[in-house]
């Protein structure tokens, strides 16, 4: 439980961005926190290490790294409660301060606090961040981890990505101090109960407090800034009407703002901000406010030039606005949850997302040959029985769930990325997993996992337990490559085929594209050229609209990103309709015609 750092009348938030002192971690020799880092090198937080240097040992490390800076802390703050946040750190982290470890996290996507008062003083203090981007097969994402020793016999680390995008890693997220009072407000939070006939919500609102108090009072503020509903208990029923309501490119959002009161003084106050909207997979159909939904939009990455996954606020922006210039409405956080800076952007500007956890490759082992994968799938094999993610899974919907689950962009829970659910043992992993989604979501949102090609319609053991069918589908690129008539015939059979067997579910395209160089063109449709890009997306739509149920087409991907090097991939995987300095291909403009055209609501009623 944690709420997103922002300064208050109670509260200050001082960064700590900026250039850190940096290192590797040498085989055989262990950096000692107790003593400032002996180094000459330097990195920009935040950001991943990978692409701020030009030495390339420093860019395909695998192992441990140290992060150091100094920072002052005013005598004024040292009676207040001191935590260090970070927004992530990739993909293990173990702090220090002053050379005493106050804390370790594993999981690189999602934030941790750390409390500082017993190691600090006014003045100046050391921070040291040992990193490690180690993933293996009890990590999310899945690696493929190895050892080798060197001339000295030393351990040396080796991480084969078990995925298809680049195991960037640092301290991708804003760090910083906040100083809150020692009674302070720890989570809020809000399930609005939306009477959509007549116009009306019951706001819940459960105020989580660290210490006792005297009295709490509650504000929802519209966004003119009027009070239009008080309470005074932290566990609230606030009754609103005339309810605007949070759409899709068409963001409302209402302030509840919280203060605690002691002996007459408030201690602290806190406003979140928060959409009121209804989400439900019901008949076949996607609703958001009682209407049918039609998905139009993206796999993304967070996955910048120089910044790698650091947070990069100012393509964020830019990322939206191209989003909605091409008439689409919605994203999914593939393959991991993206900032929270990031889901507060879409809760303003309306963008609809689908937020999903680290949990990809879990697979036996990645590989660009679907055809053979497919003709071997319903072999035995023993991977769920020897994969060891289960903690890590867990750990990762908790936290992703406890840090989303009041914003309204977030109208559904991806549990994972193309898992091999047609192998035995999937059920019995997932189940668990979907049933914790379920039971830590306020607002019971819909569940999902994004499925695979090799779980074709009657091979998935896992279906059951999603709402909305998500699938990922390359019928013409990794399947009848360069025959779209093909693929067309096999595309319709395989949705009439889940539309058959599941006609209350709602289905959905999450990823499907073809790699494209940008500027390569051809007179015959080859793939990878322009034309092919065009071409390919114009079949996909003609077959998208013969099927009732289905209800969005996200394609892959916004833009070009970074993977591993590997013969199947140039300069990183380029199915970008943007490339990735986010300079349109044709497909954009064919695809900005086509998704301007189709109404957010009632496509397909």
């Amino acid at each position: 439980m944690m709420l997103f750092p922002t300064s208050t009348a109670t509260r200050t938030v001082t960064s700590l961005n900026g250039i850190w002192n940096f290192d590797l971690q040498q085989p055989g020799r262990e950096n000692n926190p107790q003593t400032k880092l002996s180094t000459d090198k330097v990195m920009a937080v935040p950001a991943s290490f990978n692409d701020q240097t030009v030495d390339e040992d420093i860019r395909e490390h695998s192992g441990y790294v140290w992060y150091e800076r100094e920072f002052e802390i005013p005598a004024i703050l040292t009676d207040q409660r001191l935590t260090l946040h970070f927004g992530s750190a990739t993909h293990e982290a173990w702090v220090y301060v002053n050379g005493d470890l106050i804390g370790h996290h594993k999981g690189g996507f999602t934030p941790f606090d750390l409390p500082i008062n017993d190691v600090v003083e006014a003045g100046t203090n050391r921070v040291s961040v040992k990193l490690s981007n180690l993933l293996d097969q009890t990590t999310l994402p899945v690696g493929n981890y190895s050892e080798t020793k060197d001339e000295n016999g030393n351990i040396v680390h080796h991480v084969d990505e078990n995925f298809d995008f680049f195991n960037y890693a640092g301290l991708h997220r804003n760090v910083e101090l906040v100083a809150t009072p020692w009674t302070y407000i720890n989570d809020i939070i809000i399930n609005p109960d939306v009477n959509l006939d007549e116009e009306i919500a019951d706001v819940n609102i459960a105020v989580s407090v660290s210490d006792d108090y005297d009295e709490i009072k509650i504000k929802i503020k519209d966004e003119d800034g009027q009070t239009v509903g008080e309470a005074s208990d932290a566990d609230s029923v606030i009754s609103l009407s005339n309810v605007h309501l949070w759409q899709p490119l068409g963001a409302y959002l209402y302030d509840a703002e919280i203060t605690i009161i002691k002996d007459g003084n408030t201690v602290d106050t806190y406003t979140e901000p928060f959409g009121i909207r209804t989400v439900e997979a019901k008949d076949g159909q996607f609703l958001i406010n009682g209407k049918p939904f039609y998905f139009k939009g993206f796999g993304k990455h967070e996955d910048t030039y120089v910044n790698g996954k650091g947070i990069n606020e100012a393509y964020n922006v830019l990322d939206l606005n191209l989003l909605k210039q091409m008439g689409a409405n919605s994203f999914r956080t593939s393959h991991y949850p993206y900032s929270e800076e990031m889901m507060r952007l879409c809760d303003r500007e309306g963008i609809v997302v689908i937020d999903e956890t680290p949990a990809v490759g879990l697979m036996p082992a990645f590989n660009f040959d679907i055809s053979g994968a497919m003709a071997s799938a319903d072999k035995k094999n023993p991977f769920w029985h020897d994969i060891d993610t289960q903690e890590a899974h867990k750990q990762v919907i908790e936290e992703m769930i406890s840090r989303d689950k009041n914003h309204a962009c977030v109208v559904i829970w991806s549990i994972a990325n193309e898992p091999a659910t047609f192998l035995d043992g999937s059920y019995e992993y997932f189940a668990p997993m979907f049933e914790l989604a379920r039971k830590l979501d306020p607002q019971k949102r819909p569940c999902t996992f994004v499925n695979i090609m090799l779980s074709t319609a009657g091979k998935d053991r896992c279906t059951d337990l999603v709402d909305i069918l998500a699938l990922n589908r390359y019928y013409g690129w990794y399947i009848n490559t360069g025959d779209l008539k093909t693929a067309a015939k096999d595309q319709e059979a395989e949705l009439r085929a889940w539309q058959e067997l599941y006609p209350d579910k709602p289905i959905m395209f999450t990823e499907f594209g073809a790699d494209t160089v940008a500027g390569m063109h051809s007179a015959y449709n080859e793939p990878f050229s322009e034309e092919y890009q065009v071409n390919y997306y114009k079949m996909n739509a003609e077959v998208f609209d013969k099927i009732d149920n289905f209800v969005g087409e996200q394609l892959w991907n916004f833009a070009d990103f970074q993977t591993k090097f590997g013969i199947q991939r140039v300069q990183g995987n380029k199915k970008g309709i943007f490339t990735r300095s986010r300079e349109p291909k044709a497909a954009a403009i064919w695809l900005s015609q086509r998704w301007n055209s189709i109404p957010n609501f009632n496509y397909k009623k």
